[in-house]
């Protein structure tokens, strides 16, 4: 059996690829008139979080004697986590009332992926889940306001034209991703 075969066995691919279906298009889907940002950053946090729960195998002492290199197979693996869960999300834009704007989920993905990368080097792969969902549930509780702090803390719900939101979502993005590519998951 080829190793990819294998890889997408292991990190059971096929069950992470429902599941960002199921929260990036299925709750727009289910929502339609009342979809907002609230509701779209608890989406795609939660697409990129069920799908982080793969970042790590079943064995990792059996991953690291591998005879090929970990970090371009791991840092492919997160970006397709991105994609695919912004893919869906943007693709489930025409069927609600208030669209989100390209950008803004180019954003948040890339700043929820970086979370994941970091979660799963930290904590575990299967733990994977937990700081891009959580950053993106406490965002869509904290009382708005119109400060940068504001923007910086709660950037999965800010304005798509928010700097400090930017520059936010692109050092957790690229924390996240050399974190997890350099070292993969935590045992």
């Amino acid at each position: 059996m080829r190793w990819t075969a294998l890889y997408v066995r292991s990190r059971h691919l096929a069950v992470s690829l429902v599941a960002v279906v199921l929260c990036a298009a299925v709750l727009p889907l289910v929502l339609g008139d009342n979809w907002s940002t609230f509701f779209a950053a608890i989406s795609l946090g939660a697409a990129v979080a069920v799908a982080g729960v793969g970042l790590s195998g079943q064995d990792l002492d059996l991953d690291r004697t591998a005879s090929f290199r970990w970090p371009p197979r791991r840092l492919a693996h997160l970006l397709a986590i991105g994609a695919v869960s912004a893919g869906v999300l943007l693709a489930a834009q025409p069927f609600v009332d208030l669209p989100m704007a390209p950008v803004w989920i180019l954003r948040d993905a890339a700043g929820l992926l970086g979370l994941t990368g970091l979660a799963a080097t930290f904590f575990g792969g299967q733990f994977g889940w937990t700081l891009p969902l959580g950053w993106a549930m406490t965002a869509v509780v904290i009382p708005t306001a119109t400060d940068q702090v504001y923007d910086v803390v709660a950037w999965p719900v800010a304005t798509a034209d928010s700097t400090a939101a930017w520059w936010t979502a692109g050092l957790l993005f690229v924390a996240g991703t050399a974190a997890y590519t350099a070292a993969g998951g935590r045992r």
